[in-house]
């Protein structure tokens, strides 16, 4: 793992070993963060990462200039490896919570430019993601939800649904606040 871009690019990630994570592959992070480059300007969103795993994307943001970043994952040790990581950058705003993600979804009042969910594949409730995050007003009205997912999920029929698309095994769902697709 590699952050790609921005103040730390070509940084190398070294997760410790044994950690229940699946990151996110280099080839498909790259064109991820090709498509949001078209989208937003990386230096004025504020971002949420839904099971944030080994911060592969949360340092990712933040090594481009994001206002802030929130990683939350459930994992202990996730989190710490997030947080080491950030202070070895010295990333000022990029904070770490370990937490249960739903629960955090339902209490949160935060409002966010960019929020990513990269839940376990088998996760079954992966599917109503979407509908907490819409259904507690949590992205701003010209913000994304990008869900990573596997094949055996579809969100195409979700009102909020923009776009998926697939890189290997690899998809990633696009969604926008209802009303605002001009820039699909």
């Amino acid at each position: 793992m590699r952050i790609i871009a921005g103040k730390f690019r070509g940084r190398i990630l070294h997760p410790p070993k044994g950690l229940p994570v699946r990151p996110t592959t280099d080839l498909a992070k790259e064109s991820l963060f090709n498509i949001l480059n078209n989208r937003i300007d990386f230096e004025t969103v504020r971002v949420l990462d839904l099971f944030a795993g080994t911060g592969n994307i949360s340092l990712e943001f933040a090594s481009r200039g994001a206002t802030e970043v929130v990683a939350i994952d459930q994992n202990a040790k996730c989190v710490e490896f997030i947080r080491k990581s950030s202070l070895d950058m010295g990333f000022n705003d990029l904070f770490t919570i370990r937490g249960n993600v739903f629960g955090y979804l339902k209490t949160s009042s935060g409002k966010f430019d960019i929020i990513f969910a990269d839940p376990p594949y088998d996760l079954q409730e992966t599917i109503t993601i979407p509908d907490l995050i819409f259904g507690h007003s949590l992205l701003e009205s010209d913000g994304w939800l990008v869900i990573e997912h596997d094949a055996f999920k579809s969100f195409v029929s979700h009102a909020n649904f923009v776009e998926e698309r697939r890189y290997g095994k690899v998809h990633f769902s696009f969604f926008r606040v209802t009303g605002n697709f001009s820039e699909a």
